[in-house]
C-alpha cells in the first residue's frame, strides 16, 4: 500500500498563556482523505490546537503544516486552503441563504458564476431548492448545521475543520450530517472533526484524545477499545478523564 500524503504535520507544538500551558508538545499527522476525531473534555486544549492549525493563533513553539503551509509562517495561505465550521458561529443569520453562499464563495475568491453555481448544486443536493431566498433565521437549526457544511465546502479546501457540528440536532439530521462527512473525505478532502458525541468518534478512521493540554491516545477506534479492554470509545473516554 503507498503511503498516504500527509496533510497536516504538528510537532511538539506548544502554546502558553502566561504561565498557563493550553498546548504541551502535541505531534500527530492526519492523512489526505481521513476522518479525524480530535477529542477531549472541555478545557482540554482542543479548540486552542484547532486556532493554531486554522491559522487564527500563533504557536508559542514547536511546528505546524496544514495543506503544505507553515501555520506560524504562512497563516494566510493556510486560510485559503482549508474550510472551517464552528457550532457557534458559521453563517449569518440576518442574511439569505444565497447571500451566504455568496459572501463566503467571496471571501474565498471564487468568481460569481462558480458562487452561483455551486450554491445551486449544494442546494440541490441538500433539496432546500426552495430556501435560497429564506432568511438563515427562519431555517431549522438542522437545515443551518447541512448548509454550513456546504459553505465551508465551497471552495474545495484540502481539510475542512468541523468544531462540534453536530450540537443540538437530532439523531435523523446528525446521521444525515455524517454521510455529508464521508462523501466530503471520499472525494479527497481530509475532515478533522471535534465532538462531545463519543459514538460518533466510532464513524472516525483515527481518534485523539486530549486532556490537559496533552495528547493521551491516538489510533483506531477499534485498537483505542481493545487497548484500555472496553466496549466503547465512551468508556475509553471515561478512562481516560479519570
Amino acid at each position: 500500500m503507498n503511503e498516504r500524503e500527509k496533510i497536516i504535520e504538528v510537532k511538539e507544538l506548544v502554546k502558553k498563556f502566561g504561565n498557563f500551558t493550553a498546548n504541551n508538545k502535541l505531534t500527530f499527522d492526519v492523512f489526505k482523505g481521513e476522518i479525524f476525531g480530535f477529542l477531549g473534555a472541555n478545557g482540554a486544549g482542543k479548540t486552542t490546537a484547532i486556532k493554531i492549525l486554522c491559522g487564527l493563533s500563533a504557536p508559542t513553539s514547536g511546528f505546524a503544516k496544514v495543506a503544505g503551509w507553515d501555520v506560524g509562517k504562512y497563516p494566510n495561505k493556510v486560510k485559503s486552503n482549508i474550510g472551517y465550521m464552528s457550532q457557534k458561529f458559521s453563517l449569518y443569520n440576518d442574511m439569505t441563504v444565497k447571500e451566504n453562499f455568496r459572501f463566503y464563495g467571496g471571501i474565498y475568491g471564487l468568481p460569481g458564476k462558480e458562487i452561483s453555481n455551486k450554491t445551486s448544486y449544494y442546494l440541490e443536493k441538500l433539496k432546500m431548492e426552495h430556501t435560497q431566498n429564506v432568511v438563515l433565521n427562519e431555517i431549522p437549526l438542522g437545515w443551518k448545521q447541512k448548509l454550513a457544511f456546504s459553505v465551508a465546502n465551497i471552495h474545495d479546501p484540502k481539510v475542512v475543520f468541523l468544531d462540534e457540528p453536530t450540537g443540538g440536532v437530532d439523531p435523523v439530521t446528525r446521521r444525515q450530517f455524517w454521510e455529508m462527512i464521508y462523501e466530503t473525505a471520499d472525494k479527497g478532502t481530509t475532515v478533522f472533526v471535534t465532538t462531545h458525541y463519543m459514538d460518533e468518534a466510532e464513524y472516525c478512521e483515527r481518534v485523539s484524545i486530549m486532556s490537559e493540554g496533552i495528547i493521551e491516545a491516538l489510533d483506531t477506534p477499534a485498537k483505542l477499545k481493545e487497548h484500555y479492554g472496553v466496549d466503547t470509545m465512551n468508556d475509553v473516554f471515561i478512562k481516560i478523564a479519570r
